[in-house]
């Protein structure tokens, strides 16, 4: 890994010295990096926060359910030796409704990876293994690292990008791509709008420890303040991803320890015996955010750069890695063409194959949280009617858990 650490900058740079420039060192940005750079292309990824923060285990107290295709694309980019002791497989997975201490409505929709021909349906993984594991990947294909430097400017010319940082350096490229979160910097600065709105929920997720085993089997119960998910980890461990109203989460989050456990247990059940807290309480505010467009000249989005949903599905680093390898995939065909990656034809090309996708994942995601996360007594029976009469035809069942899975779909080749 070619690293800029900060005491002495560089001169200004102003010939092109990289392929593709990527603000952003989240999961997104390295992921597209660390394919780019196998594909021969000459990548560097500028982020504001230091190494060291990031590596911080505390740093990030999300876990994730990657979809079979996200966990394809982790095992050709020859992360999954180092993630593997760290995966859970998804078995099973049950989506219920109800009320939190009055259990589940008997109607349950239930997917089952014995289903597939693909074996589970993916995998839930914590961030502070995947965040590392990346990491730990890019030194050997050589990407530039530019950390705890934050892009202060950046200039659109025919034939290159140039970035200002706050450090007083210059980095310019071909391509210039935003991996920079929901606030992206990146869209800001290329002047292109956003359109979505706050749900006035944050979801509250830590880990808990349980004494009875979960079978690899993932929970969605929804409730009428908002969803509760739990994820199953390795051990005697499961994620939840409690979705509640920006006031109650505020109030959660203030709980000491024994009175979050006893606000959380009526809304967990008692199906996995006793539960204590196996580490420190997290919260995200939760909103549909969506640039109005993928793409601008020589610049293209990714993640939530480009689309920032609810977790109801579970479907936002999915769908963000999926923008990773698509993106990944047009621009080494064009390095192998010898294409310029910023010209307007490669970058529609990425446009083309991701815009419908990525908005119908996230309308349907604003979608379900609207007819879920209510207890209007007309829209709970159409709800679980629904859940039932999916369960009741098998072939529809199996369509949607292969679309959970992420095996639906014009696949980018990373995900087959």
């Amino acid at each position: 890994m070619r690293r800029m650490d900060n005491p002495a900058p560089p001169p200004i740079v102003s010939a092109m010295t990289e392929d593709v420039l990527i603000v952003g060192g989240g999961l997104n940005g390295p992921a597209l990096a660390l394919a780019l750079a196998r594909a021969g292309m000459r990548v560097a990824v500028i982020d504001a926060l230091p190494a060291a923060a990031r590596a911080d285990a505390s740093f990030d107290g999300r876990a994730y359910a990657l979809a079979a295709a996200s966990c394809r694309m982790l095992r050709h980019l020859g992360l999954w030796d180092d993630l593997a002791p760290h995966a859970q497989p998804i078995a099973e997975v049950k989506v219920t409704d109800g009320r939190a201490g009055e259990g589940p409505s008997p109607f349950l929709l239930h997917f089952d990876s014995a289903d597939l021909d693909d074996g589970a349906m993916g995998h839930v993984i914590e961030d502070r293994h995947l965040r590392a594991a990346l990491a730990r990947a890019l030194p050997d294909a050589g990407v530039t690292v530019v950390d705890a430097d934050a892009v202060t400017g950046q200039t659109i010319g025919p034939a290159q990008v140039t970035l200002a940082l706050a450090s007083g350096r210059t980095l310019a490229g071909a391509l210039l791509v935003g991996a920079d979160g929901r606030a992206s910097g990146t869209a800001a600065r290329a002047g292109m709008r956003r359109h979505g709105h706050a749900y006035g929920q944050t979801a509250v997720t830590c880990a808990v420890s349980h004494a009875r085993p979960h079978g690899g089997i993932a929970h969605q119960f929804f409730m009428p303040s908002g969803p509760l998910a739990i994820l199953p980890l390795t051990g005697l461990r499961c994620s939840v991803v409690w979705s509640e109203s920006d006031a109650r989460a505020a109030a959660l989050m203030a709980m000491d320890e024994a009175a979050f456990l006893a606000a959380l247990r009526p809304a967990f059940g008692s199906f996995l015996g006793d539960i204590a807290l196996a580490g420190p309480r997290f919260a995200y505010p939760l909103g549909l955010t969506l640039a109005e467009r993928l793409t601008a000249p020589r610049l293209a989005l990714v993640g939530d750069a480009a689309h920032g949903m609810h977790p109801i599905a579970g479907q936002g680093l999915n769908a963000g890695l999926r923008d990773a390898a698509a993106l990944a995939q047009v621009l080494a065909q064009a390095h192998r063409r010898g294409e310029d990656p910023g010209a307007p034809a490669v970058l529609d090309r990425y446009a083309r194959w991701r815009r419908f996708d990525t908005a119908s994942m996230a309308l349907a995601t604003d979608g379900f949280n609207r007819l879920f996360s209510n207890d209007n007594p007309a829209l709970r029976l159409l709800r679980d009617l629904g859940m039932a009469a999916v369960g009741a035809l098998p072939p529809l069942r199996r369509a949607l858990q292969r679309e959970a899975a992420g095996l639906t779909g014009d696949l980018p080749d990373l995900m087959r």
